[in-house]
């Protein structure tokens, strides 16, 4: 396709309130407008997103965003060719908010209607910032998933292996509640290891004896919370360097268990498909800076290119939903208004749900 087009992207399926208007081919793509609602400070005596606060949320901020996205693009509904809206997985509140503005917009103005797993956007993004030739392998490492994706197609994946347990972002945001910390548990973790020794307390490294590409993180943090408790114990509370301590030691841990799997992750990849030449990484934990520069250096030992989309979009955002629409707009991949809100959808239909699965099926 050679003909720009228009898409408006939006995205609501956590505590991220975006929308956003991406112009062009999918070759040559740019971002017209961005724009994000976070709720942090919503969830901040929680210790956590609480999910239905985060729909209220949502229902309540996403016209506004929509609005000003189109304003900063210069641009209205009816120049649109179609509207893009993560249809799952998600929390289901935050997702059903922006399926239903979606479908009303749709309805309202003849826009043809376009569902996005949220997962191809973040899986997509080095496309659309950096023009990535199919096929690569992918690191999707933020809050809720973990997975090791060759992409082949922008509807074409293979899972490779992932968490069977808890992300590392949500490992992170749990680790900093046990150590006292304020949400999001990723950048005060970060912030805190700094001043930190990673190596004053013993962790785990937990499934590196498998040649697999799973991961498991569930007990590094119950590892943190024994730890903490020692020192507790020991100190009668939790002095600042024994917490700094024990979020180097967390932190340099997640670095060695993902390192560690990229490169089997990166012998399977090839094994499927020997012209890889790429290992991009995206999602929130993306943004950590030990973990971007040791997956860097593994790239260089390895001779792979390494991709790491831009801070802004790496988090939850709604270009990258643009940008996936775009490319299901460009091969004629259109919803109507029967589009449902899914809580779950693996990128990959074909392999088992590493985590299980409940009533609505696999979860990733």
């Amino acid at each position: 396709m050679s003909t720009p087009v228009t898409i408006l992207g939006i995205e609501s399926s956590c505590d991220d309130t975006a929308a956003a208007v991406v112009r062009g081919t999918p070759r040559n793509a740019g971002i017209l407008s961005d724009v994000v609602f976070g709720q942090t400070e919503i969830h901040a005596n929680f210790g956590g997103v609480v999910p239905e606060i985060a729909a209220r949320a949502h229902a309540e901020k996403i016209d506004y965003v929509i609005g000003q996205a189109l304003a900063a693009a210069n641009t209205n509904v009816t120049d649109l060719d179609a509207i893009a809206v993560t249809a799952g997985p998600g929390l289901i509140g935050g997702v059903l908010s922006g399926v239903m503005c979606a479908k009303g917009l749709s309805a309202a103005s003849g826009v043809p209607l376009i569902g996005v797993n949220h997962l191809a956007g973040h899986a997509l993004t080095p496309q659309l910032t950096d023009g990535v030739e199919f096929p690569y392998l992918m690191l999707l490492v933020s809050g809720g998933h973990c997975q090791f994706l060759l992409v082949e197609g922008h509807d074409s994946y293979t899972r490779l292996g992932g968490t069977i347990d808890d992300a590392p972002g949500e490992a992170f945001d749990k680790t900093a509640r046990i150590l006292g910390l304020p949400q999001p548990g990723g950048p005060s973790v970060e912030v805190a290891a700094r001043e930190g020794n990673a190596t004053a307390f013993s962790l785990p490294r937990p499934l590196l004896n498998r040649d697999d590409c799973n991961m498991s993180f569930s007990g590094l943090k119950t590892a943190i919370l024994r730890a903490r408790d020692d020192v507790i114990s020991d100190c009668g509370g939790l002095p600042t360097q024994a917490r700094a301590d024990l979020c180097a030691g967390f932190q340099t841990a997640v670095t060695d268990v993902l390192v560690a799997k990229s490169r089997k992750a990166l012998t399977a990849a090839r094994a499927l498909a020997p012209s890889v030449k790429t290992i991009a990484v995206a999602g929130g934990v993306a943004a950590n800076s030990q973990i971007r520069d040791a997956l860097k250096q593994f790239c260089v030992e390895e001779s792979v290119e390494f991709v790491a989309p831009p801070l802004s979009l790496c988090t939850d955002n709604a270009a990258m939903i643009a940008y996936a629409g775009l490319l299901r707009f460009t091969d004629g991949m259109f919803d109507d208004l029967t589009l449902s809100a899914r809580p779950r959808w693996p990128l990959d239909q074909k392999s088992a749900s590493l985590t299980g699965s409940g009533k609505k099926g696999a979860k990733s």
